[in-house]
């Protein structure tokens, strides 16, 4: 009687570095996951940040290798941008990541060649999930919204990602919404000056500085402590100046929106990131505010919605990355 030959399951390896966090996944290409570790590297910085995201994906590898799986690529999600002409990444919230050789760290690190490395920037990496398992599958032209800390988009165009020449496609945040210019939309511009998670804070600090009102929920939190998670509350409970800050947002959202669907005719534009979220809520005000401004045929053919995979969605779609650019490296559909 002959011996049944075991033949090694391909499968990927999905990285996610946010700001606080990494997680790390082993995919099947269903996209079931077969193992998930996640680390801290809130206060950590440059290296040592390197080093972490090393060291999950050996111990996933060591994981593999053990089972009877065939890794064939790895996924990475950065937030940030990712410049695949010098394969580094420039990540604000991680200090000294300016232009970080992480795709020639991990290589050398892993010496596997047979094994892919792709990075991508986390707003294409969210579109890819939400493709891949979340409110965008089936679409070939949809864009993710993310909104937290900043602003950035992840845009899907005939099937592809749009990353532009040195991967900073999709940088919304420096969208022009509300002339004239200001010396303090250089960091980050003016949409995300306003409508992100910070810019929440910053634009109730803005009127709180002008405000001679001692009422309300905002008045009473010391200036440097103040998180949008407040303004929200605030809003909740009908604090005019929240309720300011909230629909100035609501409206920003919805112009940014117009734009991108008068641009990109998309089926599908999903919201995510932290803010959605306590702004789920809007989501009807923001689709009111965007039919305003929008291509009229263009924004009757767009579903608006919020993301499905939440955390997860950069996650997921790091491993997507990886599935997807070694399915289409054989043809494979």
């Amino acid at each position: 009687m002959q011996k049944s030959i075991l033949i090694p399951k391909p499968v990927v390896i999905g990285i996610d570095i946010g700001g606080t966090k990494i997680s790390a996944a082993l995919f099947d290409f269903d996209g079931n996951f077969l193992r998930k570790e996640t680390k801290s590297i809130a206060g950590k910085r440059g290296k040592y940040v390197g080093k972490l995201v090393a060291e999950l994906v050996l111990g996933i590898i060591d994981f593999s290798n053990k089972s009877t799986y065939d890794l064939v690529a790895i996924g990475v999600c950065v937030p940030g941008i990712y410049s695949p002409i010098k394969k580094t990444v420039w990540a604000p919230n991680i200090p000294g990541w300016t232009e970080y050789p992480l795709w020639n760290e991990l290589t050398s690190l892993i010496k596997m060649p047979s094994v892919k490395i792709i990075i991508e920037s986390d707003r294409s990496c969210y579109i890819l999930g939400e493709v891949w398992k979340g409110n965008a599958r089936e679409c070939t032209d949809a864009i993710f919204i993310s909104v937290g800390t900043g602003i950035g988009a992840g845009i899907l165009s005939g099937g592809k990602i749009i990353s532009g020449k040195s991967g900073i496609a999709g940088a919304i945040g420096w969208m022009e919404i509300e002339p004239p210019y200001k010396t303090k939309y250089d960091s980050w511009g003016n949409f995300e000056h306003y409508a992100s998670g910070s810019g929440i804070v910053r634009s109730a600090i803005e009127l709180l500085n002008k405000s001679n009102n001692t009422q309300g929920l905002l008045q009473n939190i010391s200036i440097d402590k103040i998180s949008s998670h407040h303004v929200f509350q605030a809003y909740e409970e009908g604090d005019p100046l929240a309720v300011a800050v909230i629909d100035k947002a609501i409206k920003y959202w919805g112009m940014a929106i117009a734009n991108l669907v008068s641009i990109f005719n998309p089926e599908k534009v999903i919201l995510g990131g932290g803010v959605f979220g306590p702004a789920n809520q809007f989501l009807d005000r923001i689709s009111k505010e965007a039919k305003k401004w929008a291509q009229p045929i263009s924004f009757k053919e767009l579903t608006l919605e919020t993301s499905a995979l939440q955390t997860d969605s950069g996650l997921i779609g790091a491993g997507y990355l990886a599935i997807k650019t070694i399915k289409d490296a054989h043809h494979v559909k």
